[in-house]
C-alpha cells in the first residue's frame, strides 16, 4: 500500500478566488454569505447564498473556451490550475498516462440548463446552442481539468449530491493508494445558483431566509453556496524525490449508506463513516483533534451529525474540536466537502482552528465543541472531514499532520 499526500490545493468560493484569501477568511471567521444576485431574484422567497461576487470568467477564458465552459467547469478550472501549479508537477509520457481527474459535483452544468430552458421555453425559440450537452454534463469539468492538463489516466465523476466531494477525493486517494495512479487531480466543484436551482431548494423547505447557523438552538435552515475546491493527491514516494511541499497526507476513508430515508439522515450510518475512517487509517480515536463537520444549519443534519460523532468517537467526542464552515462560504453541495478540506489542512499546517460563525444560542442536542464565533489557535495531529448526503450517502476522510 503507497502512501497519499496532498501537494497542491487550489478553491474558488463566496470566501476567495484562491487559496491564501480564502484561509485568511476562514482565519477572521468572515462571512461570505449575501445578497443573491441574478436574474429573477425577485421571484424567490430565498434571496441570500454563498456567491462568488464580481467574478469575471473572460480574465480567465477566451471566447471560444466560455462557449464550452458551464460555471462549475470554469470554477474547477480556476481551482484546478492553482493546485498544480503549487504542485510543481507538469503531466508528459508515463506520467501523464498513470495521472488522472476524480471529481465531483452534483447539479453540473445547471446554470446552462437553466438558461436554456428560459430560452425555449419563455422566450419560444427554436434552437440551443450546439455544446449545451457537452457543456452541461456533469462530466465536463474533469474533462476539461484533463484535456488542459495533459492527464491521460483514468478520469470520471461522481455524483453523489453533498457528499459528491469527499466520495471523488476518497476514490483518488484509493486509486493512489493502490498504486493505480502515481498522482490524481481530484474535488469538486458546484454551481446551482440560478433562478432553477434555489427555486428547486426552495421546495424542500430547509433553506434559511437570512443565515446559517449551525449547531445554535435557534437555527433555520442551510444557505446554498458555490464554488470549487481542488488537489494535487499524489503518491509519497513520488513527492518526496522531486522535493515537493506536501500539505498534508491522506491516511483514512470510509463511506457507507443509512439504506433508509432520501432526505433524513440517520446517526448510525455517519458513525460507521466515521469509525470506518478510523479504522482505515489505523487511527486511535484519542489521537483526532478536529472534525470538520458537515453542519448544514438544518435542524435535522446537526442533531444527528452531533449523535454520530459521540457514538463514534465515545469520550473523545468530548475532547475534541468540531466546526461547520458553511456558515461562512455557505453549502457548496457537490463541491462543499472539497471546499472545507482546506479548513483541515490549516487546523494541520497552521494550528488554526475555523470557527462556526452564527453560532447564537446552545443547543443540549449539539453539546459539542463547536468553536463558536472564533477561530481558534490548537494543534492537532489528525482531522475528519464529514459529508453527509441525501439518499442516505455518507464519506469521511481522514488527515495526518504532514
Amino acid at each position: 500500500m503507497k502512501r497519499v499526500v496532498i501537494t497542491g490545493a487550489g478553491t474558488v468560493n463566496a470566501l476567495g478566488r484562491d487559496v491564501p484569501a480564502t484561509l485568511e477568511a476562514m482565519r477572521e471567521g468572515r462571512c461570505g454569505i449575501s445578497e443573491l444576485e441574478f436574474r429573477d431574484v425577485e421571484r424567490l422567497s430565498i434571496r441570500i447564498g454563498g456567491q462568488v461576487k464580481g467574478y469575471e470568467p473572460e480574465a480567465a477564458f477566451n471566447r471560444q473556451q466560455l462557449a464550452l465552459y458551464d460555471r462549475f467547469t470554469q470554477f474547477a478550472l480556476i481551482a484546478a490550475r492553482e493546485a498544480i501549479a503549487q504542485s510543481g508537477l507538469s503531466f508528459h509520457g508515463d506520467l501523464a498516462d498513470c495521472s488522472g481527474v476524480v471529481l465531483g459535483t452534483s447539479g453540473g452544468g445547471l446554470t446552462t440548463q437553466d438558461e436554456n430552458y428560459r430560452s425555449v421555453y419563455e422566450e419560444g425559440k427554436n434552437r440551443v446552442h450546439p455544446f449545451v450537452v457537452p457543456k452541461l454534463m456533469n462530466n465536463a469539468a474533469a474533462s476539461h481539468v484533463s484535456m488542459e492538463m495533459n492527464l491521460r489516466g483514468p478520469t470520471f465523476t461522481v455524483a453523489t449530491a453533498c457528499a459528491s466531494s469527499n466520495h471523488a477525493m476518497g476514490l483518488a486517494f484509493q486509486m493512489v493508494r493502490s498504486g493505480a495512479c502515481s498522482v490524481m487531480i481530484t474535488g469538486g466543484s458546484e454551481s446551482m445558483l440560478c433562478f432553477g436551482g434555489v427555486k428547486a431548494w426552495e421546495g424542500l423547505r430547509v433553506m434559511s431566509k437570512d443565515a446559517c447557523r449551525p449547531f445554535s438552538a435557534n437555527r433555520n435552515g442551510m444557505v446554498q453556496g458555490e464554488g470549487a475546491g481542488v488537489y494535487v493527491f499524489e503518491e509519497y514516494e513520488h513527492a518526496r524525490a522531486r522535493g515537493a511541499e506536501i500539505l498534508a497526507e491522506v491516511v483514512g476513508f470510509a463511506m457507507t449508506s443509512d439504506a433508509s430515508d432520501i432526505v433524513m439522515p440517520s446517526k448510525q450510518g455517519a458513525a460507521r463513516a466515521i469509525t470506518g475512517a478510523l479504522r482505515d487509517g489505523k487511527i486511535a480515536r484519542e489521537e483526532v483533534g478536529y472534525i470538520n463537520a458537515h453542519g448544514t444549519g438544518t435542524a435535522a443534519n446537526d442533531k444527528t451529525e452531533c449523535a454520530a460523532v459521540a457514538d463514534a468517537m465515545g469520550p473523545q467526542a468530548d475532547r475534541l474540536m468540531i466546526s461547520s464552515t458553511k456558515a461562512m462560504h455557505g453549502h457548496c453541495i457537490g463541491g462543499t466537502g472539497a471546499v472545507e478540506l482546506l479548513a483541515c489542512i490549516m487546523a494541520l499546517r497552521e494550528g488554526v482552528i475555523a470557527p462556526t460563525i452564527g453560532y447564537e444560542e446552545p443547543d443540549p442536542e449539539c453539546a459539542l465543541d463547536v468553536v463558536p464565533n472564533e477561530a481558534r489557535e490548537a494543534e492537532v495531529s489528525v482531522v475528519l472531514s464529514n459529508a453527509f448526503a441525501f439518499g442516505g450517502l455518507n464519506a469521511v476522510l481522514a488527515l495526518r499532520k504532514a
